[in-house]
C-alpha cells in the first residue's frame, strides 16, 4: 500500500499515509482500530472505501475530515487533502476546513436535518458560514444542484421541509449540501444503503453524473461491491482495520486476491436454498381481504393495505417485498397485533386471531413472534443480554433459575453467539450480534411463526448473509413458519418458497419463487428485479429508458386508492383503462397471480422486446436463481 502512495505523490490529490487511529476501552487500554493504513486520490476519482461492520472504514473517511468519534483518537500518520495537511491543523483551523473544503455525507440523511427548518436554508447554510457566497447567490447555486441531482420541482422543492420528501430525494438534498462550498473532497457514508433498490438507482445516477460533471474527487464507504462497482475507479478492501487488498474496480471484481475480498464477492450473491416441498397440511397462517391503516378516533383514517390475502403453510417462507411505504411492516404489525385491522380476517389454525395484541392469549402470543429491523430500537439498552432473553422465558414457559440460566446458553448457541455475551449490554454488541440476539428473543418462545421485519437491511453484505444462512438452518431444525419481508429480491431469493409484491398497499403478484422466475410478471415485479444492482462494470449506465421512466417516483398512499396503484409510474399503462378501472385478478399458466389489465400474452410479448438486449435501450433482468 505504502509504495502506491509513494509513487503517485506528485499527482495525488488525496493522500492518507500510515494512519493510525485508536480508540479507548473502558479499562482505559488504548486499542488501534486503524493501523498503518495508506492511500491515495487524484482529482477527479472515486475511490472506495468497502469491508464489513468494524472494519475501520468509516472512521478512516472521518481522519480525512480531520475527526475522531468520542473515545476515538488519531494517533499518527499523515491525512492530505490538496495542499492542507488536515492532522496539523489547529480547532479553529479545521472549523475553516471543514464544510469548506471538505464535505461529508452521512447514511442517514434524515438524522442529519433539522425538522423545523426548510431544506433550502439548510443547504446554503455552509456557503453562509464559510462567507464563500452572498445568500442570494447560494440559493441559485443550490437550485442548479436540485437540477444537477435530478430533484423533482427543482425550483420549488427547496420550501418543503425535510418530512415532505422521499427518503431518496432527501439524500439528494443532502448532496447539494456537500456540494454547494464546491470541495475538494466529498466523503460519501453509505449514502445508499438505507434506500429501496428503484429509489437507489435514482440516488447513484445522480451522484455519479454531479461528481463527473464538477470533477468532484470522492471517497465512497460502502459495504455493497455491487453498488460500488457502479461509481468507483478504484476500491480500498479494508478489514480489521487494515488494508487488505487496493486495485482498479475491474480487477478487484475479476481477480481479486485476498481472500477476505472473495469472501465479500461470494457475500453479494448468496446461494438460493431448495424450496420446501408443497405441504398439503392445512395452512399454519390464512389471512384474508386484509384492510388496514392508521388514523381514526377522530383523526382521518389513512388506509395502508387493501384487500390483502394470502397463506403460509407450516415450515413454508413467504417473501413480501416492495418499496419503502407499500404496507410491508404494517403487514407484520396487523399479524402480530400491533395495529388492529379495519376489514378482513387473519387466521392461526384455522381459528380467528383476535385484532388486539392484548386480547389474545398467551398461546397465540407465543405462536407469532416478530423479529423487528432496528436491534438498536428493539432491545433494552438497560439491561444485559442474559436478562433480556430471560424474559420470554419466564412469560411464556414459567421458566427461572438454573433453567433459566441454561436455555439462555442454548438461545445464544442456536444463532451462533458465545454464552460469555449474556453479561454484556446491548451497546457492548456489533450491529450483526445485536440482530442475532433480537433473533433469539423471539426464539426463546419457540413460535410456529416467525415474522422478520427488514432484518438484514441494516447489516453489512458478510454479517447478512451470516444471518440468512442462520435463519434458513434454525427452519430446517425447528420447522418454523416464516414472513420475511424485504426491499430486495436478491435477499428474498436466499430464503423464500413464495414470494408477494405489494405496491402502494396493493398485492400485484403471488407465486413460487421459480413462478417468479419465469416470463410475464407484473410490470412492478420486473422494475424491482431489474433494479438490483449487478457485480458489474457498466450495469447502472446501460440502465434503459423504460426502466427509468418507472424508478423515477416513489408509492404513495394516493398511489392505493387508484385502480390500479402502479400505473403512475408504469411504461405499459394503458390511458382510458388502467386509470379509470380496477384491473382484474389473472391465473398465469406458469403458476401464480398478478394484477394488470395486460393478458398473459400481452405482458409476455412486452417483456421479451424489453430484454431484447442493450441496443434497444433494455437492461437485463438478473434470474432469482
Amino acid at each position: 500500500m505504502a509504495s502506491d502512495v509513494r509513487a503517485g505523490e506528485a499527482g495525488w490529490h488525496v493522500e492518507v499515509a500510515n494512519l493510525l487511529v485508536t480508540a479507548r476501552g473502558a479499562s482505559g487500554v488504548s486499542t488501534p482500530i486503524v493501523r498503518d493504513l495508506s492511500f491515495g486520490i487524484a482529482r477527479g476519482e472515486v475511490l472506495a472505501l468497502i469491508g464489513e461492520s468494524g472494519s475501520g472504514k468509516t472512521t478512516a473517511g472521518l481522519s480525512l475530515l480531520g475527526y475522531a468519534r468520542p473515545g476515538c483518537h488519531i494517533a499518527g500518520g499523515r491525512v492530505r487533502v490538496g495542499t492542507t495537511d488536515v492532522l496539523a491543523l489547529s480547532r479553529s483551523e479545521l472549523a475553516d476546513f471543514r464544510g469548506a473544503k471538505v464535505s461529508y455525507v452521512a447514511q442517514s440523511a434524515a438524522a442529519a436535518f433539522n425538522p423545523a427548518q426548510r431544506l433550502l436554508s439548510q443547504v446554503v447554510e455552509p456557503a453562509l458560514i464559510h462567507g464563500l457566497m452572498s445568500r442570494r447567490a447560494a440559493e441559485a447555486k443550490a437550485r442548479e444542484l436540485f437540477h444537477a441531482l435530478a430533484l423533482p420541482d427543482p425550483e420549488r422543492i427547496g420550501d418543503r421541509y425535510p418530512h415532505q420528501v422521499s427518503g431518496g430525494q432527501l439524500q439528494r438534498v443532502m448532496a447539494a449540501m456537500a456540494l454547494i462550498v464546491d470541495p475538494e473532497l466529498i466523503v460519501l457514508d453509505e449514502p445508499s444503503t438505507a434506500l429501496d433498490v428503484t429509489t437507489q438507482v435514482e440516488v447513484l445516477r445522480a451522484f455519479k453524473r454531479v461528481v463527473r460533471d464538477l470533477r468532484t474527487t470522492a471517497l465512497y464507504i460502502s459495504h455493497d461491491l455491487a453498488v460500488v462497482a457502479q461509481v468507483a475507479d478504484r476500491i480500498v478492501v479494508m478489514y480489521g482495520g487494515e488494508a487488505k487488498e487496493m486495485g482498479t474496480t475491474g480487477t478487484i471484481l475479476e481477480d481479486a486476491q485476498h481472500p477476505y475480498t472473495r469472501s465479500l464477492l461470494a457475500a453479494a450473491a448468496p446461494p438460493g436454498v431448495p424450496e420446501a416441498a408443497a405441504d398439503p397440511a392445512p395452512p399454519l397462517l390464512d389471512v384474508a381481504d386484509l384492510t388496514a391503516g392508521y388514523g381514526g378516533k377522530g383523526r382521518a383514517f389513512i388506509p395502508v393495505l387493501h384487500g390483502i390475502s394470502f397463506a403460509i403453510a407450516p415450515g413454508r417462507v413467504l417473501g413480501v417485498i416492495g418499496e419503502s411505504g407499500c404496507g410491508k411492516s404494517t403487514l407484520a404489525r396487523v399479524v402480530a397485533g400491533l395495529l388492529p385491522q379495519t376489514s378482513g380476517q387473519v387466521l392461526l389454525d384455522g381459528k380467528v386471531l383476535p385484532a388486539r395484541v392484548e386480547e389474545r392469549t398467551r398461546e397465540q402470543l407465543r405462536a407469532v413472534q416478530i423479529v423487528f429491523q432496528s436491534a438498536d430500537t428493539a432491545l433494552n439498552p438497560a439491561r444485559r443480554v442474559g436478562p433480556i432473553l430471560a424474559r420470554p422465558l419466564r412469560f411464556y414457559h414459567g421458566m427461572r433459575g438454573a433453567a433459566a440460566h441454561r436455555r439462555v446458553g442454548e438461545l445464544l448457541d442456536m444463532v451462533r453467539l458465545p454464552a460469555t455475551l449474556a453479561d454484556r449490554f446491548p451497546e457492548e454488541l456489533s450491529g450483526g450480534q445485536k440482530q442475532r440476539v433480537n433473533l433469539a428473543r423471539a426464539l426463546a418462545a419457540e413460535p410456529r411463526l416467525l415474522l422478520c421485519d427488514e432484518v438484514t437491511s441494516a447489516l453489512d453484505t458478510v454479517v447478512g448473509a451470516a444471518v440468512l444462512e442462520l435463519l434458513a438452518e434454525l427452519r430446517r431444525e425447528l420447522g418454523l413458519a416464516m414472513m420475511f419481508i424485504s426491499h430486495d429480491l436478491s435477499t428474498v431469493r436466499a430464503i423464500c418458497d413464495d414470494i408477494m409484491i405489494l405496491y402502494a398497499g396493493q398485492r400485484v403478484e403471488f407465486g413460487s419463487r421459480a413462478a417468479l422466475r419465469q416470463l410475464p410478471r407484473h410490470p412492478y415485479t420486473d422494475l424491482l428485479l431489474s433494479s438490483v444492482p449487478q457485480l458489474r462494470q457498466g450495469w447502472l449506465d446501460n440502465l434503459g429508458a423504460m426502466h427509468l421512466r418507472e424508478a423515477t417516483g416513489e408509492p404513495t398512499l394516493e398511489d392505493g386508492a387508484r385502480p390500479c396503484a402502479f400505473v403512475r409510474r408504469c411504461a405499459l399503462r394503458i390511458e382510458g383503462v388502467c386509470d379509470r378501472a380496477t384491473p382484474p385478478l389473472r391465473y398465469l399458466s406458469k403458476g401464480g397471480t398478478i394484477l394488470c389489465h395486460h393478458t398473459e400474452a400481452e405482458l409476455s410479448l412486452e417483456e421479451v422486446e424489453d430484454v431484447a438486449g442493450p441496443a434497444q435501450g433494455a437492461s437485463a433482468v438478473p434470474d432469482l436463481e
